[in-house]
């Protein structure tokens, strides 16, 4: 029997969620999630695309839930904080539709970002994730009103027009034509002050099918928002290196048990596209590695609005730029504004 779920409650989605799946394998034997997630795992990394549900019933869905929501809702959310960065004082999507969005991270992650109800919709295949998902999201009052949609994500997948369209870890699922159907579905479904963001695993394969999404919502009218500063071609010659970023993830007992670590923390990689309608707001330049911090100077890898690859050393004798290069982050945009 699982346990209920915690009632709505005046915490942050963030804070809400975490509650919500710490109590979500209580009567589930730990060896059992265990073995549930390292199947999953194995499935999601293998190389060939499927075109049935991965995750098969409750109990793989609350394993992998688990495991995988918080670290899928820290990267996603990373993403949409760069894309509420870029957009217009005071915007907010009216609306989402998270394609292939599974027991739903990427809706928690908006309702994180932007305060308020709004209309959503889930679109995911495997209707245990779905049921999952609307369980959990019974925990949040911004979230009851949240529709669970059943639906194939391919080359026939048709999406209603909407503000904001989430993809997050879904295309290395699919085929390379289902691929560029779903991104096609999704430009087109984006309102005139829409935006799409497309999250994948910070791989170099994962790189590729972002570069290969942004493409393509480029051709369809696009602007690049995040976390390029520019919408000319990525400026990273091809096998030479990769675009991707980091975010801190708690680690629940769960993922020690999984990975058999004792941090009580570990570092998402992922890579993104924020593409919008509307013309963004970009800065000058985002770092693109860790800076590293030297004695008297910081050293910073940026790509620049120009379209090309930079490097920055920030040094003492600039003062309080120099304070703001030691307090950066990994993704951070450049210059900040002091």
């Amino acid at each position: 029997m699982n346990a209920p779920l915690t009632p709505y409650s005046p915490a942050s989605p963030a804070d809400t969620l975490r509650a919500a799946l710490a109590g979500l394998l209580d009567g589930l034997p730990p060896t059992q999630a265990a073995r549930a997630v390292d199947r999953l795992i194995a499935s999601y990394r293998g190389s060939t695309p499927t075109d049935a549900p991965i995750l098969r019933d409750r109990a793989d869905v609350a394993a992998y839930a688990a495991y995988r929501m918080p670290a899928t809702f820290e990267a996603v959310r990373s993403a949409l904080g760069a894309l509420a960065d870029a957009a217009p004082e005071g915007w907010a999507p009216g609306s989402q539709v998270d394609v292939g969005g599974g027991t739903g991270a990427a809706v928690w992650a908006v309702a994180d970002t932007w305060a308020g109800e709004r209309p959503v919709t889930v679109l995911d295949w495997a209707e245990p994730a779905l049921a999952l998902g609307r369980e959990l999201a019974g925990s949040c009052a911004q979230l009851t009103s949240v529709r669970w949609q059943r639906s194939r994500i391919g080359s026939a997948l048709t999406i209603e027009s909407t503000d904001l369209v989430t993809v997050s870890y879904v295309l290395k699922e699919l085929t390379a034509d289902d691929r560029r159907a779903v991104v096609d579905a999704a430009a087109a479904a984006a309102s005139p002050d829409g935006a799409v963001v497309v999250v994948e695993p910070g791989t170099p394969d994962g790189y590729e099918r972002i570069i290969e999404a942004r493409r393509s919502l480029i051709d369809a009218g696009f602007h690049v928002a995040a976390p390029c500063p520019h919408s000319e071609a990525c400026p990273i010659v091809p096998g030479t290196d990769w675009c991707h970023f980091s975010a801190r993830v708690s680690r629940s007992s769960l993922h020690r048990q999984v990975k058999g670590g004792s941090l009580a923390y570990e570092d998402e990689k992922f890579s993104y596209v924020a593409a919008t309608r509307f013309a963004p707001e970009r800065p000058a330049a985002r770092i693109t590695r860790r800076p590293q911090i030297r004695k008297g100077q910081v050293l910073l890898e940026l790509c620049e609005a120009e379209g090309a690859l930079g490097r920055e050393t920030v040094t003492k004798r600039h003062g309080p730029l120099y304070r703001a290069a030691r307090d950066a982050d990994w993704g951070d945009a450049w210059p900040p504004a002091l």
